[in-house]
C-alpha cells in the first residue's frame, strides 16, 4: 500500500523476489521492414510454455518462506484459469508487438527490481521495456508536468490510486476497455471495490488496472488479550465493537512489559484522515451528499473522531506523529497489543525475518458500532495506467497485464512484501491462505468495502482534512471544530475544481455505488 506522496513507491518493491530469467533486449533498426523483423524476432523467442513454467513459487517466493510453509516449487497459490499470463495468446502478442518498446515510469528506488521482474515479459512478448526512473519524492509533480506538456516521456505508470481523478479527468490517461476485451483481461476476478475504484473512473470506462489492492484491518496479539479476557481470541466475537476495543486496549495498557494497548496512525496529513475514515465508515459517515457538498462533519463523523481520541488514550506514546513506517516498526517490534493498519501488518507479523511476534497475531473482522454498518475500509492502494500520449498504448497495456496477473500478485503476498492482490481467485485459494494469515477475513470483508471516491483533488483534500484531525489529536481543537474546518476547506477545493458548476467533473450517481459496495448485503458478523 503506498502510503505517501513522497514515499509511496519506495514502500513497494516491485517484484523484488523475481528471479532473473534473462534475455537481451532487442532494438529494431530503421529502414528495415518491421513486419519481417517482428516475425524473425518472434521466431527467436523461447517457447511461451517454458517461460511460464519458470514463473512459479520456486523462482519467485523467498527460500525462507517456502521452507516456512513447506511450499513446493510448483505450488499453485492462484487459479491457472484466471491467471491472465497463462490464458493470453502470446503467439498473437508476438505477431503484433515483438520488437516494439514500452517506456514505463516508476519510482527510482524500484527501477532495479522492476527490471528483473520485466525480463520474463520480454521473453513472452518480444516487447522491450525501458524504465523511466522518477525520484520518489517528486513523482506526482514530475508526472503532472509531463502530462501538461502533452508529450509525456513514458507510456505507462503505476501510482497512488487517490491520484486517479487528478490524471483521468483532464484526459491524461488512455481508455483501456477495448484492450481489455481484445485480450480477455479477467476483470470479473477483481473484487468490485478495486475494479470500481482503481480501474473504472467516473462512469466513463476503464482507465486503470488495479495493482496494489489494500484494505485496513484490525490486528490483535492473542497471548496478550488472553491475559485480560481469560479466553482464546476468535475473529468474530472476541472484539465485537469499537467500544470493546476501547475497553480492552485500556486494560492491555496496564499489562506492562513495554507494550501499549493499541497502535494508530494519527500523523498530520492523510495518515490521520485514513484512520478517521476507517472508523467513521463504520458509524455510517458519508463524505458527500448528492450535490457533492462535504457531509462528513456529521454526528457519525464526530463520533468516529471521539472514538479515535478514546483509543489514543490507550495508544503508544507519540501516535499523533505516526505514519505507516512508525506504526509498522512498533507493531512488528512487539510494542503493541493491537494495531489498526493495513492488511500487510497481519501477513508480515508471521515472517520471522520481519517480525518479533511470530505465532502471536490474529486479524479480526471489523468491529462494529451501535447503529452503524459493516464497512471495512479500502483505503490507499495503487493502480497502473497507460498514458493518453503513449506511442505504444496496447504494448503498455500488455505489460501492465503481465505485472498485475494473478500468479505474480499471489506470490507478492507469499513474499509478504506488501503488494496486495485484489483477485477473488487468489484470496480464496486454500494454498494462498496457508501463507497469508489475514486472507480469509480479508477476502470476506472485500465484498462490503467502503472507499473514498477518486475525485480530482481528492488527495489534496485528504491531506488538509488530516491536518485538522491531527489538531484534535494533539488537543488544539474539538472533534467538531476539526471536521467543520475540514469541510470548509474541502468545499473551497471542490469549488475550484468545478464541482458546483452546471457540469461537475463526475456525476455523483456514477460513483455512488463504489463508495460502499456492502450496501444491501447481509454482513458476516
Amino acid at each position: 500500500m503506498l502510503k505517501s506522496n513522497s514515499g509511496r513507491l519506495t514502500r513497494r518493491s516491485l517484484l523484488k523476489s523475481t528471479a532473473a530469467a534473462g534475455a537481451a533486449t532487442i532494438v529494431g533498426a530503421g529502414g528495415v521492414n518491421m513486419f519481417n523483423v517482428r516475425r524473425s524476432l518472434a521466431a527467436s523467442l523461447p517457447d511461451p510454455a517454458s517461460v511460464l513454467a519458470k514463473i512459479n513459487v520456486g523462482n519467485y517466493v523467498k527460500k525462507d518462506y517456502r521452507e516456512l510453509y513447506n511450499l513446493g516449487d510448483n505450488e499453485e497459490l492462484w487459479d491457472p484459469a484466471k491467471d491472465w499470463i497463462r490464458t493470453v495468446d502470446w503467439e498473437a502478442v508476438r505477431k503484433e508487438f515483438a520488437g516494439t518498446t514500452v517506456k514505463f515510469a516508476i519510482g527510482a528506488a524500484d527501477a532495479e527490481s522492476a527490471a528483473d521482474g520485466l525480463e520474463p515479459f520480454h521473453q513472452l512478448s518480444g516487447i522491450t521495456v525501458e524504465l523511466v526512473p522518477i525520484p520518489d519524492d517528486s513523482l506526482y509533480d514530475k508526472v503532472v508536468a509531463e502530462f501538461i506538456s502533452g508529450n509525456a516521456s513514458f507510456d505507462a505508470l503505476q501510482f497512488f490510486s487517490p491520484w486517479l481523478g487528478d490524471f483521468a479527468e483532464p484526459g491524461f490517461l488512455y481508455k483501456l476497455d477495448d484492450f481489455a476485451a481484445k485480450w480477455n483481461l479477467p476483470l470479473d476476478d477483481f473484487y468490485d471495490t478495486y475494479k470500481l475504484n482503481y480501474g473504472y473512473w467516473g462512469g466513463r470506462g476503464l482507465y486503470g488496472i488495479p495493482f496494489d489492492c489494500d484494505i485496513q484491518m484490525v490486528h490483535l496479539r492473542p497471548s496478550l488479550y488472553k491475559q485480560v479476557t481469560g479466553g482464546d481470541l476468535d475473529t468474530k466475537n472476541s472484539v465485537k465493537t469499537y467500544e470493546d476495543l476501547v475497553r480492552l486496549t485500556g486494560e492491555l495498557n496496564k499489562v506492562g512489559g513495554g507494550v501499549s494497548g493499541v497502535g494508530l496512525m494519527l500523523g498530520r496529513g492523510f495518515w490521520s484522515t485514513y484512520t478517521w475514515e476507517h472508523i467513521a465508515a463504520q458509524y455510517g459517515m458519508d463524505l458527500f451528499n448528492e450535490k457533492w457538498e462535504p457531509a462528513f462533519n456529521s454526528d457519525a463523523g464526530i463520533k468516529a473522531l471521539e472514538t479515535i481520541l478514546a483509543l489514543q488514550k490507550n495508544a503508544a506514546e507519540g501516535v499523533a506523529g505516526w505514519g505507516w513506517a512508525e506504526n509498522r516498526a512498533a507493531w512488528l517490534g512487539g510494542q503493541l497489543a493491537s494495531n489498526i493498519s493495513w492488511q500487510d501488518s497481519g501477513t508480515q507479523a508471521t515472517r520471522p525475518d520481519q517480525s518479533k511476534i511470530v505465532g502471536d497475531v490474529l486479524t479480526i473482522y471489523e468491529p462494529r458500532v451501535e447503529g452503524g454498518r459493516f464497512a471495512p475500509p479500502n483505503i490507499a492502494g495503487s493502480t497502473s495506467v497507460v498514458t493518453a500520449s503513449s506511442k505504444n498504448p496496447e504494448g503498455a497495456f500488455l505489460m501492465l497485464g503481465f505485472l498485475t496477473t494473478a500468479s505474480i500478485m499471489a506470490m507478492n503476498e507469499a513474499n509478504a512484501n506488501g503488494v496486495a492482490p485484489g483477485y477473488r481467485s487468489v484470496l480464496t485459494n486454500p494454498n494462498l491462505r496457508k501463507v497469508s494469515q489475514p486472507a480469509e477475513v480479508w477476502a470476506t470483508e472485500l465484498d462490503f468495502c467502503w472507499c473514498a471516491p477518486r475525485l480530482p483533488g481528492m488527495f489534496e483534500m485528504e491531506q488538509v482534512l488530516g491536518n485538522e484531525i491531527n489538531k484534535a489529536a494533539v488537543g488544539q481543537t474539538t472533534p467538531k471544530e476539526a471536521l467543520d474546518a475540514g469541510a470548509k476547506a474541502w468545499r473551497e477545493i471542490m469549488d475550484k475544481n468545478g464541482f458546483y458548476s452546471d457540469k461537475p467533473p463526475i456525476d455523483f450517481a456514477a460513483v455512488a455505488d463504489a463508495m460502499w459496495v456492502g450496501k444491501g448485503k447481509t454482513p458476516p458478523v
